[in-house]
């Protein structure tokens, strides 16, 4: 060592202080890489450097900065292909490597030196990458180890840079999602936000056009979603997954972002594809056309677009997750809405927590309305009961369900109920769901079943009644009518002792009885023919009264005619109508006994048009066991001698033989009601 030099040791603060100067003047990457080549260079008396960084894998090393040469090496080394010897980062020292071009191809051509020194550039336990030296002859051990800061340097100068890189990438994403989000939550279109996002990633890697393509794994497609491009997003729409042309297609099956280098346009610029991977399945990929490229920039912009890729990934997922969510509960309200039962549910406390529209329209009330209201207040005491039921069962009734036929009061209606327990988390009991099924309609339409097929039995019976009473009348009709002939000729003769006269009247009254008993059989059976009119009703209640006047004004029974005016004309037998209407009055009258009422009242119905007449007493009524007998044949509640059962009976055929319909029932003021509804004539209504 010549006389006055500093030695080694001596000139290693002074290099360190140098170094720390360095770093300590400058933040940017691109004023500092300078600076520390020179070091690394003067540090071994080299010529040339090149500075080698890991990709994110850690697999292969992209060149990324140099000295002393025309032009950065863009093609990657494998890290074990002799550029990483297993000594350099297992010891942390820099190493001569003799034979370069032996070793690792092409390296030394750029180094334009047969040999180099490679220094390991290590942050911690992360490995940077590798510095390379070039040198003509293996350096002396002082200079090693002279080398070695500056490797530090370098590698506090990239982690640094990395870190205030990611920083500033952190910081425009979360800007670029916070955009994102707003888009979305203002139009509930993930498309829009996706379009916001694809104009943030033209200004952040200054690329032409950005598109988002979504996957449809149902139809094996890809869609595009959004674009920066509107035009482009008007012409594009959706490729299949197995197209090995697009671009997006093929990014899908990637694991990591790529470049794609544009041979048709400028060197500088690159496509490059970002896949999109939610934590279950493939969600899209981002492609962005025509970014551009700045030597050995490479890594760092893939880097940053799979940086970009996982955070946009989560962020769609999250979205798509939500409207999931949002459809599954849209389509459970419009389930649960569509029900015809009502259905509501109640915490353990009896209080309501949901009900459906059915239960909402019946109560009369919204839904809001009804949350947290208690129970009692909307359903009648045994709903209220049946529910507490459900509630008392406790965790082991998962399978118990409660069911009833209800009449409730407070929902006006008859209804068949289900009770059941509500479990929640760890088959605790959180409340009850009560579903009630309007029975009411079903009940009243088996009452009309009922009544029809009551009707029904009623004509049957009438019907082979009728043939049996009409063969036995028509016996019956010749010979008694030939006793009355007889004895009205002894009677016109007095060919008999005087002491016979109240025997021959007693006789002729009884046989003529025996004669109308078998008129009205021979009307019953229907043997008589119709005389089809125009018949007025009103004149016919006016004869039928008229004819009753003296007894009723004997039994002192009033009679009260509410006259229908410019009533339509019926098609019928007048005759017939009057015995059935004589018929209907004979039983008031005789229901009445002496002193009451006898009410007659017309109306006019329409749709079909009918002409409907109620006669009503103030007798005793009809007992509930008798009402639904006593439109039967020779069914009777009066003592014997004083009725047949035919009466009503007759009026009963006489009405349905002319089309109409006859009922009879409990007038709520007392008394009974009859009512005929008879068709009009179709002429009548023109």
């Amino acid at each position: 060592m010549a006389p006055g030099l500093p030695t080694p040791s001596e000139r290693r603060p002074v290099q360190e202080a140098t170094l720390l100067q360095a770093l300590a003047s400058t933040d940017r990457l691109s004023e500092l890489l300078p600076l520390l080549h020179q070091h690394a260079v003067d540090a071994i008396m080299g010529r040339t450097s090149i500075v080698f960084q890991f990709d994110p894998t850690g697999e292969w090393l992209q060149a990324t900065s140099a000295f002393g040469i025309d032009r950065l090496p863009t093609e990657p080394w494998l890290a074990d292909g002799g550029l990483v010897p297993n000594p350099l980062f297992r010891d942390r020292h820099p190493i001569f490597v003799a034979d370069l071009a032996h070793s690792v191809r092409g390296v030394a051509e750029y180094l334009d030196t047969p040999s180099a020194v490679l220094v390991p550039l290590a942050h911690l336990e992360d490995r940077i990458g590798v510095l390379a030296v070039g040198c003509d002859q293996m350096p002396a051990a002082e200079l090693l180890e002279r080398v070695a800061p500056v490797g530090h340097a370098f590698a506090l100068a990239l982690e640094r840079t990395r870190g205030a890189r990611d920083a500033d990438l952190q910081r425009d994403l979360r800007l670029l999602l916070l955009e994102f989000s707003r888009a979305v939550s203002s139009s509930f279109n993930l498309a829009t936000g996706l379009e916001t996002v694809c104009l943030g990633v033209n200004r952040l890697f200054a690329s032409s056009r950005s598109s988002v393509w979504l996957h449809d794994r149902r139809a094996r497609t890809m869609v595009l979603s959004a674009s920066s491009d509107a035009e482009y997003l008007e012409r594009a729409r959706q490729v299949s997954t197995a197209d090995a042309l697009a671009p997006a297609a093929v990014a899908l099956r990637r694991e990591r972002a790529e470049i794609v280098l544009n041979r048709d346009t400028s060197p500088a610029t690159a496509l490059i594809t970002v896949p999109l991977k939610g934590r279950r399945r493939a969600l899209g990929t981002l492609v962005m056309e025509e970014v551009r490229l700045d030597p050995g920039s490479e890594l760092e912009l893939l880097e940053r677009t799979e940086e970009m890729g996982r955070q946009l990934s989560a962020a769609i997922e999250n979205v798509l997750l939500l409207e999931d969510v949002l459809q599954s509960r849209r389509e459970l309200d419009n389930t649960f809405n569509s029900l015809s039962d009502l259905v509501i549910v109640c915490d353990r406390g009896g209080r309501v927590v949901h009900v459906n529209e059915a239960f909402s329209q019946r109560a009369g009330k919204t839904r809001t309305e009804l949350l947290d209201r208690p129970l009692d207040e909307l359903v009648g005491a045994g709903t209220h009961k049946l529910l507490f039921e459900a509630l008392e069962v406790g965790p082991k009734g998962r399978s118990s369900e409660f069911n009833v036929e209800l009449k409730d009061p407070s929902l006006e209606g008859t209804f068949l109920m289900t009770a059941t327990p509500l479990l929640g988390d760890n088959d605790h009991l959180s409340g009850a769901v009560l579903v009630a099924r309007d029975v009411t309609p079903h009940a009243r339409l088996e009452a009309e079943r009922a009544d029809l097929r009551n009707k029904l039995v009623q004509s049957e019976k009438l019907a082979a009644l009728g043939e049996f009473v009409a063969g036995i009348a028509h016996e019956l009709n010749n010979p008694l009518q030939s006793v009355l002939g007889h004895i009205e000729l002894l009677r016109a003769t007095g060919a008999f002792p005087k002491t016979l006269r109240r025997d021959v009247q007693r006789i002729y009254r009884e046989a003529d009885r025996a004669a109308k008993i078998v008129r009205n059989l021979l009307v019953f059976a229907g043997s008589r023919r119709l005389v089809h009119r125009r018949v007025s009703i009103n004149a016919v209640l006016s004869r039928v009264f008229a004819l009753r006047g003296p007894a009723l004004k004997a039994e002192e029974i009033e009679v009260v005619r509410h006259r229908g005016d410019d009533l339509p004309r019926v098609k019928g037998d007048p005759l017939l109508l009057q015995q059935a209407f004589l018929n209907i009055v004979l039983n008031a009258e005789q229901a009445i006994g002496s002193s009451g009422r006898i009410e007659a009242s017309k109306t006019l119905l329409a749709n079909p048009s009918r002409i409907m007449v109620e006669i009503r007493d103030t007798g005793p009524g009809i007992a509930v066991a008798v009402l639904p007998r006593i439109f039967e044949p020779f069914y009777t509640t009066k003592e014997v001698g004083k009725g047949t059962g035919l009466g009503l009976a007759i009026a009963y055929g006489i009405i349905q033989e002319h089309g109409g319909q006859i009922f009879a029932a409990n007038h709520p003021d007392g008394g009974a009601i009859f009512t005929v509804q008879l068709p009009v004539e179709p002429t009548e209504l023109e």
